[in-house]
């Protein structure tokens, strides 16, 4: 009954739908573990923001590099010190809210003689500013920022680059490096994303890309999860039903066929149309 199963093209389709639901299942796990990785850094964050408040010039000393940067990734800083007026760069694609826009960085100059590159929020760009414009002037003075320290941004196997060398009116991402670079100045190897500021000017971008830390959503990842492992169910049970039915209507084919000829037992009636007329 199933022996046609057994024919070339039906074994090209065993297979490929064996591959599908070996794909399928596999795809379901990658999103559980995606899962695991959000919820971990979802603790990471929440450990790490609920930690006080910490001076930027002790958790990153004078001599700091960026390995020291990932045990305090996300902690809540304070930094005083005077911007840098005509030294603000914007940082290209950075959108909101599906608008399009850039970021705007600005050098904090502390005490200690480094820089401290900050954040200061969201402006729209619709690509015609290559330069932040004179109405978002940073505060004379001194300040004193709060925010949330974050890692330098580096560019990986794709993406925009900017020239190693000249004077920048914006940068692909936040790299830390470059933007010192042009400063002629030491940097504190990361960058803090402004939340808020003393005093806070009259003069801001309208908005700012992360105004609080993030929320701990999970994200799709288990709903993704349940599709795939449904998708490859749906496959394992009707396959085998695709092959009954395909068998089921094969048989009732060969039923209708007689392929030995008229059974010698089968003998008409009188009245049988098969004997044709009757003679006299």
């Amino acid at each position: 009954m199933y022996r046609f199963a057994l024919r070339p093209r039906w074994i090209v389709s065993h297979l490929l739908v064996a591959a599908l639901v070996v794909t399928m299942v596999s795809l379901g796990f990658w999103q559980l573990r995606r899962l695991d990785e959000k919820r971990s850094h979802n603790r990471l964050v929440e450990g790490r923001t609920s930690q006080p408040v910490a001076a930027v010039a002790d958790l990153l000393p004078v001599g700091a590099g960026a390995a020291d940067v990932d045990p305090v990734e996300l902690r809540r800083v304070r930094a005083s010190g005077s911007y840098g007026a005509d030294s603000q760069v914007l940082v290209r694609g950075r959108s909101l809210d599906g608008r399009p826009g850039s970021w705007v960085l600005a050098p904090l100059r502390m005490a200690d003689g480094r820089v401290l590159v900050v954040n200061r929020g969201w402006i729209p760009n619709d690509g015609s500013l290559a330069a932040v414009p004179g109405r978002y002037r940073v505060p004379s003075g001194r300040v004193t920022v709060t925010g949330i320290l974050q890692p330098t941004e580096t560019r990986g196997r794709f993406g925009p680059t900017d020239p190693p060398t000249g004077r920048l009116r914006s940068l692909a991402r936040v790299d830390v490096e470059r933007y010192a670079r042009q400063l002629g100045a030491e940097a504190v190897p990361a960058w803090v994303q402004l939340t808020s500021q003393v005093p806070p000017g009259t003069a801001s971008p309208s908005a700012r890309p992360l105004d609080s830390p993030p929320s701990g959503d999970e994200g799709p990842h288990f709903g993704y999860a349940m599709q795939w492992f449904i998708f490859s169910a749906i496959a394992v049970i009707g396959y085998p039903l695709v092959l009954r039915r395909v068998a089921r209507e094969r048989a009732g084919d060969d039923d209708d066929v007689d392929l030995d000829g008229p059974d010698p037992h089968d003998v008409p009636e009188p009245d049988d149309p098969r004997l044709g007329a009757r003679q006299p």
